[in-house]
């Protein structure tokens, strides 16, 4: 049986003060692009700042999501800062 996982991707500035870019976390079965910011941000440290003040900007499969979207096996979850222009 394949293990069920979900990609989970960092971009701008979370990639740099996380210190990764990319994780393979489990599948859990009935769960939201929320739940997981809010599973990464009980880490502590740098990674509390996913759910702190500054917004956090989704994407699934590529497509901007809503923190109530839905992920499943297979689905690869992004969260980059929001983009700001100068």
């Amino acid at each position: 049986m394949t293990e069920q996982t979900l990609t989970v991707r960092f971009f701008a500035r979370l990639r740099e003060e996380l210190g990764t870019e990319q994780l393979t976390l489990p599948a859990d079965g009935e769960q939201t692009a929320g739940d997981l910011l809010a599973a990464l941000a009980s880490r502590g440290g740098p990674w509390a700042q996913l759910q702190g003040g500054q917004p956090v900007m989704i994407a699934i499969n590529q497509a901007m999501a809503k923190p109530g979207s839905p992920v499943k096996a297979g689905d690869e979850v992004a969260f980059f800062p929001p983009v700001t222009g100068g």
